[in-house]
């Protein structure tokens, strides 16, 4: 029963980790739509003949991308598999012992 418990206590916490990590991201690009077409618009009107709200867009837009990969892709899978391997080494570790 009380593995069980832990189980679900343990499922719980993962889901929890990854909500949180996914409002993170979605509050991260919510954010850029905002504030990126803000910028453009000063830009555009003071001062047209330089677009310098280029640069906060690109340097931001390269922090979402990899927000993004760590929160959907690449990132995790790894993160995941490597947990798993040290895991298991562990465990054939201490059946050695």
């Amino acid at each position: 029963m009380e593995t069980i418990i832990n189980k679900e206590n343990l499922a719980y916490r993962k889901a929890a980790r990854r909500v949180k990590e996914l409002k993170g991201f979605y509050g991260n690009l919510t954010s850029y739509c905002l504030v990126i077409p803000f910028l453009a618009a000063l830009n555009l009107l003071t001062a047209p003949e330089y677009l310098w709200f280029l640069w906060p867009m690109l340097g931001w837009g390269m922090g979402i991308a990899a927000h993004a990969m760590n929160t959907f892709g690449i990132g995790k899978t790894w993160e995941e598999k490597k947990i798993k391997e040290l895991m298991e080494e562990d465990r054939r570790n201490v059946k050695t012992l």
